[in-house]
C-alpha cells in the first residue's frame, strides 16, 4: 500500500545535497557519503533527519516539494537558486583595507574565511575574494548563493504515533537530550513535556522550548506545557534559593503544626485516661468505706 506525505506529517529524511553546476556534494544525512565527499564532522548528527513536513526544518525549495512524496522511494528534486540559497548580490560584496585585517592579526589571502564586526555590533561571515594593492574584497554572499541546488531525497518513514512524533521533534531541536528521561503526556488538542530528569544547559533548552513549541504548535496541538517553564528557567539563581528557603520554612510549619495537634491529642488522651483512673479509684474507696460503715452498725 502506497504512504503519501502531506503538510504536518512527522517524517524522517535522507538526503544527498549537490551543486547542479559542479555536482559536489555540500550537505548529507549518509556518514559514508559525507566522509567519500570530504565534508564529515565528527561532531554532526547522521542518518535519516526527523522533520515535520512544511514546517520549515529544510530549504523552502525543499520543503515545498515534499508534500505528495510516498514513503520509500527515491526522488531527485531540483531547487532554483532564489528559493534556495538566493541569488548573488553585488551589494554584498565589500572592500576593506589590509591594514584593518592586520591590526587584527590577519594575514588575509584569496579563500580565507572571515568574520567581520559592523559598527553596529553584527558579525557577518564572508570569504576573501582578492589581495591587491593594499586591498581586500570580501564577498558576504552565501557560499552556495546563485546556484541550482540538486538534492536526492528518501522519506524512510512516516511517524503515527503521537509520543514518537513529540519525541522526533525534541530529537531534531535538541540531539543531545536523553529521551528515556523525558516524560511526555498527550491529549487530543495539548501535549506536557517534562525536562525535569534532564541534564542540559538552562540557555540552552530555553531556546529548545521556544523552537519546540512552534514545532509542537504547527503540528496540531493548541495548548503546549513544558516543564521547567521558560518563566522558571529565567529567574535568577538566588530568587529560586529564596523559594526553595521559604518553601522548605512553610513544610517545616505544616510539620511542626502536625506535631503539636497530635501531642495535643495525645495529652489530652492521657489526661482523660488518669482522670478515668482516678475516677475508678475514688470509687473503690467509696465502696470500701460503705462497707466499714455497715459492718459498724
Amino acid at each position: 500500500m502506497l504512504m503519501k506525505v502531506a503538510k504536518g506529517d512527522v517524517v524522517r529524511l535522507h538526503y544527498i545535497g549537490k551543486v547542479k553546476e559542479t555536482g559536489e556534494i555540500f550537505d548529507t544525512t549518509y556518514e559514508e557519503v559525507a566522509k567519500e565527499a570530504g565534508i564529515y564532522s565528527e561532531k554532526g548528527i547522521y542518518g535519516p533527519v526527523p522533520i515535520a513536513i512544511g514546517a520549515g526544518h529544510v530549504l523552502k525549495g525543499l520543503d515545498d516539494q515534499l508534500e505528495g512524496l510516498e514513503v520509500g522511494k527515491k526522488y531527485i528534486i531540483e531547487v532554483p537558486p532564489e528559493k534556495a540559497f538566493g541569488r548573488r548580490d553585488p551589494k554584498l560584496i565589500k572592500t576593506f583595507t589590509l591594514g584593518q585585517f592586520r591590526r587584527q592579526g590577519i594575514m588575509p589571502f584569496p579563500g580565507l574565511e572571515v568574520e567581520i564586526e559592523t559598527e553596529s555590533g553584527k558579525k557577518l561571515k564572508g570569504r576573501v575574494l582578492s589581495v591587491s594593492s593594499g586591498r581586500v574584497r570580501v564577498d558576504f554572499n552565501h557560499p552556495l548563493a546563485g546556484k541550482t541546488i540538486v538534492y536526492e531525497v528518501e522519506i524512510v518513514e512516516k511517524i503515527e504515533d503521537p509520543i514518537e512524533k513529540v519525541k522526533a521533534l525534541i530529537e531534531l531541536r535538541l540531539p543531545m537530550v536523553d529521551l528515556s528521561k523525558v516524560q511526555i503526556e498527550v491529549g487530543e488538542k495539548d501535549v506536557k513535556v517534562d525536562f525535569s530528569d534532564v541534564e542540559i544547559d538552562k540557555n540552552t533548552l530555553i531556546l529548545g522550548e521556544i523552537i519546540l513549541e512552534s514545532d509542537l504548535k504547527f503540528i496540531g496541538y493548541e495548548q503546549v506545557e513544558f516543564k521547567p517553564t521558560i518563566d522558571e528557567l529565567l529567574k535568577p539563581p538566588e530568587v529560586k534559593v529564596e523559594e526553595e528557603i521559604e518553601e522548605e520554612v512553610k513544610e517545616q510549619e505544616i510539620k511542626e503544626e502536625k506535631e503539636e495537634k497530635v501531642e495535643t491529642e495525645e495529652t489530652k488522651e492521657e489526661t482523660e485516661e488518669i482522670a478515668e483512673t482516678v475516677n475508678e479509684k475514688t470509687e473503690e474507696v467509696k465502696a470500701k468505706e460503705g462497707v466499714k460503715e455497715e459492718a459498724k452498725e
